[in-house]
């Protein structure tokens, strides 16, 4: 095997190319959504900022090769708990540790640092403490067996419900199911038999599409079992936000409004009339809606399409268990990231206050999304090219 030695040759242009045209969009998209006079700050500069610390968070991350990640994937993923803990036992309210926004106690205030939501930060550790877990169970037991099959899965599903269980009681139901995501891709990827991956995944829809039923025709047992009423109207809103317009329909409703107004080639830059809350973060989609119309919506979908593109042609390539595990996670966090933040904006799928990834603004978030990458960027970096390869 052989790894070039001109650092031009094995760093990922293409990769740095499309998080440059991520960025040119989310400066423009979030400059509009300032417009509409809700804000009494400048998000731009604070954008770029958070853009320049992520570019060097992946100049950083380069240095260190797959197999380092690999060793401190476990303390990372346990720092992360750390931070969950200290979120939960932390003190909330006003000029107080943790912060509460309407009922969830989701960010910590750090001195210099600013507010962090420990959630957006545990979303990378847990991919490397997951794609480690998968590959030391496959090195120290390469036979393929039933047995062991079941001892990866429960090693799996431990070091998903630690944080599960955190992360569901402050409530995130959109941060929990990106974890779900994550776990799901990787455990298809890790080659467990699909005698049994079938069977689970069958219970699995089967669990969601009951919790759906009872949401909305038996609310009074789920209530018995510690869901929020909450929970029931996002539901609600979701399937007929027109018969909560003054509540939680309201955002979808001016959302579905904007970009419908939007129609085909949308209304300029800076045209935008349709007031929603928070439209630089969870429905900046709805700005580039209303102003870019279809044609502007569409390319931004192309976008990132020719971006999961690019992530999966480098999974297919790899040799390395480990880095073949990261990437899928990373893959799946990205996607699902898109796919409900999209989904929310146009009714597709239920409000959950996801950001769309790279676009909206957000240090936490942001964060999170260039340490992915810069794992990426690390695992394409020092990427070993084999001089014989044979088909499998």
């Amino acid at each position: 095997m052989k790894l070039s030695s001109k650092w031009t040759d094995r760093f990922d242009w293409t990769l740095a190319l499309l998080l440059f045209l991520f960025f040119i969009v989310s400066l423009t998209a979030i400059g509009s959504a300032q417009n509409s006079g809700q804000y009494n700050t400048n998000f731009i500069p604070l954008q770029i900022r958070w853009y320049a610390l992520g570019a060097f968070i992946i100049f950083v991350m380069i240095q260190l090769e797959p197999q380092q990640y690999k060793k401190l994937a476990l303390p990372l993923y346990g720092f992360g708990i750390f931070l969950l803990v200290f979120l939960m036992l932390a003190p909330g309210g006003e000029d107080q540790i943790a912060e509460t926004r309407l009922g969830a106690k989701r960010w910590l205030h750090l001195p210099v640092i600013g507010t962090i939501q420990p959630s957006e930060f545990i979303k990378s550790f847990f991919i490397l403490g997951l794609a480690r877990t998968v590959s030391v169970h496959h090195d120290r037991h390469p036979e393929k067996s039933i047995r062991m099959d079941l001892m990866l899965l429960g090693k799996v599903g431990v070091m998903l419900l630690v944080p599960l269980a955190f992360i569901m009681k402050q409530p995130d139901l959109g941060t929990s199911l990106v974890f779900i995501a994550i776990t799901i891709a990787v455990v298809i990827v890790s080659g467990i038999s699909w005698k049994l991956l079938g069977p689970l995944m069958a219970v699995g829809a089967t669990l969601g599409a009951t919790l759906l039923w009872m949401a909305i025709y038996a609310q009074d047992f789920l209530q018995k079992l510690g869901f929020d009423p909450y929970q029931f109207k996002r539901v609600y809103s979701w399937l007929d936000p027109y018969s909560y317009p003054g509540e939680e329909g309201y955002n979808l409703i001016q959302a579905m409004t904007a970009i419908g107004s939007g129609e085909f080639t949308g209304k300029g830059f800076k045209e935008s009339v349709v007031y929603i809350p928070e439209n630089h973060t969870d429905f900046i989609i709805s700005v580039i809606g209303e102003e870019w119309g279809f044609i502007g919506a569409s390319l931004l979908i192309t976008l990132f399409f020719v971006f999961i593109y690019h992530l999966t042609k480098i999974a297919l390539t790899l040799k390395d268990t480990f880095s073949i595990y990261v990437t899928a996670g990373v893959i799946a966090m990205l996607a699902f990231h898109v796919l409900e933040n999209i989904g929310m904006n146009i009714q597709l799928l239920p409000i959950t206050g996801i950001p769309l990834p790279f676009i909206s603004y957000g240090g936490s978030s942001l964060f999170s999304n260039m340490f992915a990458i810069g794992l990426i960027f690390s695992i394409r970096f020092h990427q070993q090219n084999y001089l014989f390869e044979t088909e499998e």
